[in-house]
């Protein structure tokens, strides 16, 4: 059994978890620079066995995508290419990134830390991947 990679993909930085072999427990892997993301997962999938890709849907309260849904379909044209063979579903990740601030209040870290963006990042990719293993 493979890893299931998730990505929370943005702009300028892009964050990623990973679950462990078994799928049972997902856990922040990093944050990367958007335009390095396709040479890190290469770099990662070179050690790693990854099975599934989740890719964030961000989505407006009403449903309808959301004005970064144009750049995550480029990116994704660009990750099939790279990995035609992981498949890649996507995962409604609203409040996200309003969640993974709140994480971090609530376990106690400094508001200079609660600046880094790159955090957020990452832990918004870990709520995406927790969020579909719970659905399973």
């Amino acid at each position: 059994m493979g890893r299931i990679l998730a990505i929370d993909y943005g702009k300028v930085r892009t964050g990623i978890a990973v679950t462990d072999e078994l799928q049972i427990i997902a856990s922040g892997l990093t944050t990367v620079a958007t335009n390095e993301l396709i040479t890190f997962l290469k770099d990662y999938l070179s050690k790693e066995n990854v099975e599934l890709f989740l890719v964030g849907e961000p989505k407006q309260l009403d449903n309808t995508p959301s004005e970064s849904e144009v750049l995550i379909l480029s990116f994704l044209k660009k990750l099939y290419k790279a990995f035609p063979k992981i498949p890649v579903e996507r995962v409604d990740e609203r409040f996200t990134s309003k969640i993974a601030f709140q994480t971090m209040i609530d376990s106690g870290l400094k508001k200079k830390q609660r600046r880094n963006k790159a955090l957020v990042d990452e832990i918004s990719a870990t709520l995406i991947l927790q969020n579909y293993l719970y659905s399973k």
